[in-house]
């Protein structure tokens, strides 16, 4: 179950504000407020919606344990692969496109 302080780190690394955040899920500013300070499991449907949205920004949502038996939750942000194309170096005649 993610918890309202991943959201809130998530958020944090993918780089996004709470408006951002709101008007990519459809949810309001507070309902994203809401679910990132509170005290229990926040509501599911919000908490779901929330999740599906962060996981496109490139966030892993990371499980107590996950890995390793002594570390808790998290949250991870995904490496991106970037293809740089030809480096200068190994431009030649057979790659002059």
């Amino acid at each position: 179950m993610i918890t309202a302080s991943q959201l809130h780190a998530a958020r944090a690394l993918a780089g996004i504000t709470r408006d951002e955040l709101a008007a990519a899920s459809g949810l309001s500013v507070d309902a994203i407020d809401r679910a990132e300070t509170a005290t229990v499991h926040g509501e599911p449907g919000v908490t779901e919606r929330l999740r599906v949205i962060l996981e496109s920004k490139g966030i892993i949502f990371v499980a107590a344990g996950d890995g390793d038996p002594a570390a808790g939750i998290g949250v991870r942000l995904r490496q991106v692969s970037h293809d740089e194309g030809l480096r200068p170096q190994n431009l030649n005649s057979a790659n002059d496109g």
